[in-house]
């Protein structure tokens, strides 16, 4: 055979061969693209059912907080109480160190707050606010133009000019904050000054350290760094309020218009302590604190006889025990009270207009006492807390709480995926209610 004849049976199956390889390698793309595809769709397909499966997981981790929060004894609300310590589902008796409540596919971790530990945005007033770490004189005036109904600007505050004015302009509330999170609206307000080094979400993650695979230490930082790192967000609220109510759920006795009868009956005073509180309320009491003052005796006098024509005034003691059941109105609820049992340090110290010695003493005598203070009139007892000083917060405080924040963190455990809720809870006297819901990773 000539080298023609060879050479033109080759050059058939040389570009025989090339084709096949051009073919192999268009098959190869084919099928990776098509597997990438599968499996682009697959995870596409299991996120999506484990957005669904964290968003149902994160409603239970709230239940659960609700269940714990409507089962606590509210005669009280103190740092002693089972909703203070984070749910997280493992017991001594389970024989697993890992925390978290283990749910289908998911573990989610609990954490509840008192929102009656901070200060209310929409009743604090200038110099409480002023005292609050991170807080300076122009936020808080600021607060107060937001909140106020006028268009007149404070010192260093900012009204409807200022916002308009912005680049991208927005109208002022004038009114009540309806969430906490409006004050990243307010002049001088920022991400950092109101986040804290964003303390709530990164600490958090921190303090919950079963999260990241291969650590289980769960170890929480030390309260100094946990402190250092909180901003505004951690001092303030503006859903605290508490029922005007006893301890033991009855509507308070309104010292305004009660009689003398509904007094003694209801109070259980002499007919002298009546006849004086009705006799001096010809322009109705202020304040339940108007019923003593710093000449007021420590204790009644035993020996002094109850003549029902001559009135006699309060002593300290007496009013401590009548104070968490008398009232001077008749709204259902009042906002923006101060739980004394469970605020922080840096709170009572900005309730108290920067006396932080008292509100160390406050921290002292609420420890020293197995279930707090039962009523606000025991701030009486607590040293170097005087008659005046009382008068100036008695209708700031309360010794309950009915609103709550509940953090809530699910891990998926098939895609390592973090998924968080915060949700504020009005446990409510029969059901409860869920007054705010944001779900996403700004927490």
């Amino acid at each position: 055979m000539t080298n023609r004849n060879r050479n033109s049976c080759i050059q058939p199956r040389g570009l025989a061969l090339v084709a096949v390889l051009w073919l192999v390698v268009i098959l190869i793309v084919i099928v990776t693209v098509a597997g990438r595809t599968v499996r682009l769709d697959s995870r596409v397909s299991l996120n999506a059912a484990e957005q669904v499966r964290a968003k149902w997981a994160l409603r239970a981790g709230v239940e659960k907080a609700i269940a714990i929060l409507k089962d606590d004894v509210t005669q009280s609300d103190t740092l002693s109480d089972t909703w203070t310590d984070p749910i997280t589902g493992s017991t001594e008796d389970s024989g697993t160190e890992l925390p978290g409540i283990q749910m289908d596919g998911c573990t989610a971790f609990v954490e509840i707050k008192d929102e009656a530990a901070k200060l209310n945005l929409n009743t604090a007033t200038k110099a409480q606010l002023v005292e609050l770490p991170g807080m300076t004189e122009e936020i808080a005036a600021s607060i107060l133009d937001w909140r106020d109904k006028d268009d007149d600007p404070g010192t260093g505050g900012g009204e409807r000019g200022y916002y308009l004015n912005l680049d991208i302009g927005y109208q002022i509330r004038n009114g009540d904050f309806k969430t906490v999170r409006e004050l990243l609206l307010v002049k001088g307000v920022t991400p950092e000054i109101f986040w804290g080094q964003q303390y709530e979400r990164q600490a958090v993650l921190k303090r919950n350290a079963w999260l990241y695979p291969g650590n289980q230490k769960n170890e929480r930082p030390a309260k100094e760094e946990e402190n250092s790192r909180q901003g505004l967000f951690a001092y303030l609220t503006s859903y605290s309020y508490d029922r005007n109510q006893d301890a033991g759920g009855n509507d308070r006795i309104n010292i305004n218009t009660a009689d003398e009868n509904r007094l003694t009956g209801g109070l259980s005073l002499t007919k002298s302590q009546a006849k004086w509180i009705v006799d001096n309320r010809k322009d109705n009491y202020k304040s339940i604190a108007d019923l003593i003052d710093e000449n007021s005796k420590k204790e009644p006098d035993k020996d002094q006889p109850d003549n029902p024509d001559q009135a006699q005034p309060l002593d300290l003691q007496t009013f401590a025990d009548i104070a968490d059941k008398i009232t001077v109105a008749d709204q259902e609820t009042l906002p923006g009270l101060v739980n004394v049992n469970t605020a922080s340090r840096a709170v009572l110290a900005a309730l108290l207009e920067g006396d932080h010695t008292l509100a160390d003493n406050i921290i002292q005598y609420r420890q020293s006492a197995a279930a707090g203070l039962s009523g606000i009139g025991e701030l009486l007892k607590v040293k170097g807390l005087t008659v005046n000083t009382f008068k100036k917060i008695a209708d700031q405080v309360t010794t309950r709480s009915s609103v709550f924040e509940v953090h809530t963190m699910v891990l998926s455990q098939r895609t390592r995926a973090i998924h968080q809720v915060d949700a504020i809870v009005d446990r409510g006297p029969s059901s409860a209610a869920i007054l705010y819901w944001r779900q996403g990773e700004d927490h």
